[in-house]
């Protein structure tokens, strides 16, 4: 097989993946969510504190001040 064929494979696998993770993440009910460090963007290297759905991982939003002063007290 060569190289681009499979690089055209893997890309496929990667887009059914992605589709059935926002499948899952859109069903979630996000019932518990904790503060957690994140990234902003794919190719951003500094992490931004988010509310992020502990069943399905999802963003859910920005913490409020007293949630932030909680996550960097622990």
């Amino acid at each position: 097989m060569g190289i681009l064929r499979k690089i055209t494979n893997l890309f496929a696998k990667k887009q059914e993946i992605v589709k059935e993770i926002a499948t899952l993440q859109k069903s979630c009910g996000h019932r518990k969510k904790s503060v957690k460090q994140v990234r902003e963007r794919v190719g951003s290297s500094s992490p931004s504190l988010r509310y992020v759905c502990d069943e399905c991982l999802i963003v859910l939003g920005y913490p409020n001040q007293q949630d932030r002063d909680n996550f960097f007290k622990e």
